[in-house]
């Protein structure tokens, strides 16, 4: 009987919920699903000073303590990872399992799934996922990202709605429900029965490229052109608050001006940049951008 890892953290339960569905054709198979657990649980709902506390250790990628996961076996026929990225970075607690020693020891000669669950942005943090898990030994052979396919500020405030209140509704009535669309959650299936087939004939060389073939997972072009800069910013940002944020004092301080900075970013920078890259710049950026995207559904590392 083949045997199959799953190793994921939801504070909200739906990566659960996408998991859940992506493994129901998963038949006579073993799984050792484990929840990573950290020693000190995150809030959900949000406050707003635990949100952006988080902020400089996730993007610097600083583990935090987890507690033990406890493994049934060495070896796995095949690793499904389930994370949500934080601030274009994986989560903290994806970050605490991908540097655990017993976790990565499992991973070597492997192959590992990657699936996310996120507002819209991903790129960024399974970059940094194919790095650990390229560093651990492990071989990345497919990565699913469910996304929220709202128009993305729309999708700013319906996301923070929700993390703030724990209440996955309309705010005021009006917005769209926030998330992954409960659609694409009961579809996760799909990719599932493509990962089966692939698992029992242990053969995953073309099971990325038959996964795209859904044509279900894209790339807006204004979300790729917004995190190719973003993440440079938001490690700026990180090592400022992390090297003047000496004191709680000072952290906060640090904190609350670097909110600032992020909304203003996002509802007046933002625009304005995407406004004028699409009118002058984008007509001619046409084939690269054409290869970014490309790379960046596949499974490779630069």
């Amino acid at each position: 009987m083949k045997k199959v890892l799953v190793v994921g953290y939801s504070q909200s339960g739906q990566l659960t919920q996408i998991i859940d569905n992506f493994l129901t054709p998963f038949k006579d198979v073993e799984i050792d699903n484990i929840q990573i657990e950290p020693v000190n649980p995150f809030p959900f709902p949000w406050d707003t000073k635990s949100f952006y506390d988080v902020m400089p250790e996730t993007v610097l990628e600083d583990p935090i303590e987890i507690k033990s996961p406890q493994f049934k076996h060495d070896n796995y026929d095949l690793i499904i990872l389930g994370y949500q990225p934080w601030y274009l970075s994986p989560s903290m607690p994806a970050t605490a399992i991908l540097k655990n020693e017993a976790f990565c020891s499992r991973l070597k000669n492997t192959p590992i799934i990657t699936i996310l669950g996120c507002r819209n942005m991903w790129l960024n943090a399974q970059e940094s996922v194919k790095l650990l898990i390229q560093n651990a030994g492990g071989k990345l052979v497919a990565n699913i990202p469910l996304v929220d396919k709202t128009f993305n500020l729309i999708s700013v405030i319906t996301i923070v709605h929700w993390l703030g209140t724990g209440k996955k509704t309309k705010k005021w009535g009006i917005f769209p429900i926030p998330g992954v669309s409960e659609q694409d959650i009961n579809e996760s299936y799909l990719f599932g029965e493509i990962a089966f087939k692939a698992l029992n004939e242990s053969l995953y060389d073309n099971l990325q490229e038959n996964i795209l073939k859904l044509n279900k997972i894209k790339i807006n072009t204004s979300i790729l052109f917004i995190e190719l800069r973003a993440k440079k910013l938001f490690r700026i940002w990180a090592n400022t608050i992390k090297r003047k944020g000496i004191t709680l004092k000072k952290r906060a301080m640090w904190l609350k001006i670097f909110r600032s900075y992020l909304y203003f970013a996002l509802f007046i920078v933002s625009p304005i940049v995407l406004t004028i890259y699409t009118l002058l710049f984008r007509p001619f950026t046409i084939a690269g951008i054409k290869r970014k995207k490309e790379y960046f559904r596949s499974v490779k590392l630069n």
